[in-house]
This record gives C-alpha cells, sequence and structure tokens, in this order.
C-alpha cells in the first residue's frame, strides 16, 4: 500500500492553507489513481473540492475535463455551490444517472436516428401488467414492491435474467424464481414494445453504446479526463462498468469513501470496489481522513467501538469534549416514544433549537407512536421521508405567486409581497396552537419569510425569486424550526447536534431479517452511521418490551 506522507507539501496557499494535513494530502494527490478513505465527519467534501481547485490553479486540470460523480442531486448541487465559493468555473458535478442521461440524449439521436425513448417514471404498472401476462395472480401494493426491488436488484448489478437465477437472491413471497424469470423478461419485452426505459436502464444503455461505438466513447473520453467519485463505497456494479468506459485507459480517478458507512447493499452498492482499489489500480495512492470534525470524543469512541476490526475501517480521532452518550431501558414503545418527546421538549426548553435535534429509527412504522407523543408534548416535529420543501404544494403556491409579482414589480420590496402570498397559502404571525400538520404547514412557510428576513430589508421581488429558484434548483431547502424524525437510511450525510436513536433493540437494530453474517454486519453500519451523525449529544434507548413479548437490548450495544 502506497500512502501519502503528511510532510510531502508544496509551498502555501490560501486553497491549501485550508486544509488539515491528511486534506492538504488529498489535495496534493492530483494525478493517478488515488483513494481517500474518510471516516465519519473527517471533511471528505471539503478535501476533495480543494482538491480540484488546487488542480485548476496548477493548471494540471482544465475545468471542463472534470467530472465529479456523486449518489444524490443534493450532494452534487452540495458539491457546485461549494467549488463556485472557491471562484471556479462551472464544474461538472452530477449523479451518475444525471450524467449518463446527458450522454444518452446527446448521442441517441447520432448513432440511432431517433430520439431516445421515454424515462419510465414508475415500474408499478409495466410489473403489474407483466405479472397478469403471464398468468400469476394479481398482486397487492407490497408484492409489487418486492417484485420491483428484484428486478432492480438484477439490473443494478449487471446480470442476465439466468445469471440472476444462479446467484443468491431474496424471494418474493408467493412466487417461484421461475416465474420471477418470466415476469423480469415480459417486463422488458413491455418496455421495448412501449419504447420506454427505466432508471436502470440509462446506465446499462450508455455502458453499451460506450463499448459499441468507439466515435462516441472517444468523444466522451475526450471532453472527460479528470474522475472524481464521492461515496465510492456504494458503488454498484453497473455504475463501476460506466465509470471504467468513461475513463477508458486513463488513470486519473479519486475515489472517495468509508466502508464503514455502507448501508446501501440492497440497491446495489458493493464496497469490494473501494476495499480492493489497490488491487483493481496496481500503484494506487492512499489517504486516510481520520480527524473527526463533528462529534465529541464520547460518540467517537462508540463509533469506533463498533466498527473495530472490520475491513477498511477508519479508526476516528477528535479532541472535543463532551458528554458521555446516554442509554435509557424504556418498558415498551409507547413509554420509549413518551420518554424521547419529554427528553427532546427538555432540550428545547433548555435553549437547543428544535431543528438541531433529530430522532432517528430503524424503520418508518416507528415513527407513529413518535409522532403521537411529540404532538401530546407541544413538539414542533417534521419527517425526513415526506415531502421535499421545494415540492410542497404551498411553497409550490408561493413560488408561483411570487414569480408572477418578480415579472411585474422586480425592483419592489420583496417582503411584503411575500407575506401576502403566505397569508394566501395560510401564513400568519403567530404561530397556530395545533401541533401536527398545521403546525409544520405553518413551519414551513415561515421558513421561507425568513430567507426573505435573511436576505435584509433592501431585498426586491427580483432578487427573491432568484433566491428561491436557485435554492430549488441546489436541493438548499431553508430550514425550519422543527425536529427531525427520520429513518437513519435517511439521515446520512446530515449532522445535528443532539441526537436520539430509538429502538436498539434486537430485531430493529439489527433488524429480524438480517440473518447472515453479511447482513449482521450491515446493520453494524446502520448503528455506526446513526451514532456519527450526532455532533453534541448522543441519546440511545431501547424498549423491554415489544409487541407484548420480552425483549432484548441490541448486541451493538454490547459490542458484539
Amino acid at each position: 500500500m502506497t500512502r501519502v506522507e503528511d510532510s510531502m507539501r508544496p509551498a502555501a496557499t490560501a486553497t491549501l492553507d485550508a486544509l488539515d494535513p491528511r486534506q492538504r494530502a488529498v489535495a496534493e494527490a492530483l494525478t493517478g489513481p488515488v483513494r481517500v478513505l474518510a471516516g465519519a465527519g473527517t471533511g471528505k467534501t471539503r478535501a476533495i473540492t480543494h482538491r480540484i481547485a488546487w488542480g485548476i490553479e496548477q493548471q494540471v486540470y482544465q475545468p471542463q475535463s472534470v467530472l465529479a460523480l456523486t449518489f444524490t442531486s443534493k450532494a452534487a448541487a452540495e458539491l457546485r455551490l461549494r467549488l463556485a465559493h472557491l471562484g471556479l468555473p462551472p464544474v461538472a458535478a452530477r449523479t451518475f444517472h444525471a450524467a449518463a442521461l446527458a450522454q444518452l440524449r446527446h448521442f441517441w439521436p447520432r448513432t440511432l436516428g431517433a430520439q431516445l425513448p421515454r424515462l419510465l417514471s414508475s415500474k408499478a404498472a409495466v410489473i403489474a401488467e407483466a405479472v397478469h401476462a403471464v398468468g400469476l395472480p394479481e398482486p397487492d401494493t407490497a408484492t409489487l414492491r418486492d417484485l420491483a426491488a428484484q428486478v432492480e436488484w438484477r439490473k443494478v448489478r449487471a446480470l442476465t435474467v439466468d445469471q440472476y437465477l444462479a446467484t443468491p437472491h431474496r424471494q418474493v413471497h408467493g412466487v417461484a424464481d421461475e416465474q420471477m424469470a418470466a415476469v423480469m423478461l415480459r417486463y422488458e419485452r413491455l418496455k421495448d414494445d412501449r419504447r420506454v426505459i427505466d432508471f436502470e436502464d440509462v446506465l446499462l444503455t450508455l455502458t453499451g453504446m460506450l463499448r459499441q461505438e468507439p466515435a462516441v466513447a472517444d468523444e466522451v473520453r475526450d471532453q472527460y479526463r479528470i474522475f472524481v467519485v464521492d461515496e465510492y463505497q456504494d458503488v454498484s456494479p453497473v455504475q463501476h462498468d460506466l465509470l471504467r468506459e468513461w475513463m477508458g485507459r486513463r488513470r486519473d480517478l479519486c475515489v472517495v469513501g468509508d466502508p464503514s458507512q455502507t448501508i446501501y447493499s440492497f440497491s446495489g452498492a458493493d464496497p469490494r470496489y473501494l476495499l480492493d482499489f489497490e488491487q483493481e489500480f496496481v500503484g494506487a495512492q492512499t489517504v486516510e481522513l481520520t480527524h473527526n470534525y463533528r462529534s465529541s470524543a464520547p460518540i467517537v469512541s462508540l463509533a469506533n467501538a463498533a466498527m473495530q476490526g472490520r475491513p477498511g475501517a477508519v479508526r476516528l480521532e477528535t479532541d472535543v469534549a463532551g458528554p458521555p452518550p446516554q442509554l435509557a431501558a424504556c418498558a415498551d414503545e409507547t413509554d420509549e416514544a413518551q420518554h424521547v418527546a419529554r427528553a427532546v421538549a427538555a432540550q428545547i426548553a433548555g435553549g437547543a433549537s428544535p431543528r438541531e435535534i433529530a430522532v432517528l429509527m430503524r424503520v418508518n412504522s416507528q415513527t407513529a407512536r413518535l409522532e403521537q407523543a411529540f404532538t401530546q408534548a407541544g413538539v414542533p416535529f417534521a419527517l425526513r421521508n415526506a415531502t421535499p420543501f421545494f415540492a410542497r404544494r404551498e411553497i409550490v403556491d408561493v413560488m408561483l405567486l411570487i414569480g408572477v409579482a418578480a415579472a411585474e414589480q422586480p425592483s419592489a420590496a420583496a417582503l411584503p409581497a411575500l407575506e401576502r402570498a403566505l397569508t394566501e397559502a395560510g401564513w400568519s404571525p403567530t404561530p397556530p396552537a395545533e401541533a401536527g400538520e398545521v403546525r409544520e404547514r405553518w413551519q414551513t412557510l415561515e421558513a421561507l419569510r425568513r430567507v426573505c428576513i435573511d436576505a435584509g430589508e433592501q431585498t426586491t421581488l427580483a432578487a427573491l425569486h432568484r433566491e428561491l429558484l436557485e435554492r430549488r434548483e441546489q436541493q438548499h431547502p431553508p430550514t425550519t424550526e422543527t425536529v427531525t424524525l427520520s429513518t437513519v437510511h435517511a439521515a446520512k450525510g446530515l449532522e445535528w447536534d443532539h441526537v436520539h436513536v430509538i429502538g436498539v433493540n434486537e430485531g430493529l437494530l439489527p433488524i429480524s431479517t438480517a440473518t447472515t453474517e453479511a447482513e449482521i454486519d450491515e446493520e453494524r453500519r446502520l448503528f455506526y452511521v446513526a451514532v456519527t451523525r450526532a455532533r453534541r449529544t448522543l441519546h440511545l434507548s431501547y424498549a423491554e418490551r415489544s409487541g407484548g413479548r420480552a425483549a432484548q437490548r441490541s448486541r451493538f450495544l454490547e459490542g458484539r
């Protein structure tokens, strides 16, 4: 293994001086394959954005030749924003799918003489028709969801139907393997007949085009010469195949990831590409980011204990003091929800902002008791998995009204016009007494008003409208004064001052369906992700009875 030494440092610059020694080592490693093992909270995004900036400053990179790849539109928007703040010219920062779809739309008409087939927004209807066509009973919603998951499972691993049958996979209840195969084949035929492609086809189709059309491959490789991939532990086989086609024979690839945060294996994530990077790219450099800037020392200690001895685990370091994590044993799930509601209410009464508090859980079904307990306690909350901010009906309506007003009177003061639009959508100067949805709606509208107030009283309608459109484009919603209720999966990449993790029970964390060693290890990583979302305080709880039966606290609390 080749490691970049901290002492290998070029002359000081503003770009590099903003980094710690290990982050700086990442920025220095401008060429050749580079692997960054970045523990939770160690500033990986800062490291890779400054690496791109340093490469452009040194004229090693041309801005238009860089392609930074992420797994969510939000992460891509964050990368673009940070690069812009560094004063860089536009650099392509996109999800795998967004980059692939843009290339398909460009090359498909030239290569095949027709428009790209329509992108299927949902598989459900076509899979339901495939089920009917092969003579199976009409599926209920749960079965339809499981069938779609298996279709996706096969495709993200780039498996043929025969290969799928020969590979260990989850069974769909009541559906035999040969029936599953028939559904998959009919589903693909129906898509072809209707000239539609699904989400996975975007990657598979572009990979095939690059392999079969040398002119297309050459044009793409002439455009993009430097590749940066964030969250590389989440790469699926089909994404890995596409990346290699994009690169061709080039080796200027920097990947960043944390094996301890591989929690999406069900959607095709395969950490072996990160773990085996030095075998795939012989001579690659490896840099470990170990200094955690997020969490206090007791939280970091718990995270390290959870992942001790696991492959590729980065041992975190920090010098930030803080209180030890708290563990509460509750009588049952209802008592647990009420305990957490009281604890959160006490934190808010003590001066904590609701938006800096989160309650994390393993599955969505755990929110019901929490919602009831929080409503009774008068604690404002919002569900992380609910409708995104800029897709909420009330926000869409206000944005439309502001757009019209800005077109008519662009230089008019923004706040009076915004407050009129907010009032039409249900806002009032004082928050409603009711909790739940009514209060959440008010909080959402008030967050939009705060954007305008923070911009200053001289802000015009035109400026406010631009600000809101940019936020929507960058998926950068304003924060609401609400406690976040979220699954751990949905909380990955986020952080709060105060985190409560509920249901740290056998059967929930780890989940009861996790039976193999690999599945248990993924649940352990989920626990690690939950713990490392906390900056200042961490509260863990479990129920001693669940569903009327005695329950055990999680083995992860015992260090197992």
